[in-house]
């Protein structure tokens, strides 16, 4: 037998076997995830939260869509794992406790660390959405919720 032509029937058996078992790839359509009001538990305002995938064991973090009307806030909050916000659209605001209020733009990006006391919503006169990526522990934890940011800390003040 041909050597190259060998070499080739090998790879390609190879490459078979290699993924020949191997969980397919999952297409979750727009706009087929049902859509929550955000509990007034922990927001303030109108929030829209829109779940994008679970964590699973194929990898350890959700993914959701919120959407804050103007004026809409997270309570202060952590996640053992810690969070990264991509901004989609609109103008929001973020705080660490104990900083400044920082203004987040469409394509900002933030890196809540594990463990860091925070909140994020929109500004008082625009909306924001943003993607949550959000890490899990192994028993299922992803957030711990605390109490409401004041009108005066949304403020700045």
């Amino acid at each position: 037998m041909n050597k190259p032509l060998l070499k080739s029937a090998l790879c390609a058996a190879a490459l078979h076997a290699a993924t020949a078992g191997a969980t397919p790839q999952e297409i979750t359509r727009a706009g087929s995830q049902q859509a929550s009001t955000g509990s007034a538990e922990y927001f303030t305002g109108q929030v829209q939260v829109e779940p994008v995938w679970p964590a699973n064991g194929a990898i350890n973090a959700s993914g959701g869509r919120v959407t804050f009307s103007p004026g809409a806030r997270s309570a202060w909050h952590t996640h053992p794992q810690g969070q990264r916000l991509l901004v989609t659209s609109g103008v929001g605001l973020t705080q660490e406790w104990g900083q400044p209020v920082q203004e987040i733009r469409a394509g900002d990006v933030v890196w809540c660390p594990p463990g860091v006391k925070h909140w994020h919503g929109a500004t008082p006169h625009t909306a924001m959405t943003h993607l949550a990526v959000t890490g899990t522990t192994a028993q299922g934890q992803n957030v711990q919720w605390l109490e409401k940011v004041t009108d005066a800390q949304y403020q700045g003040q």
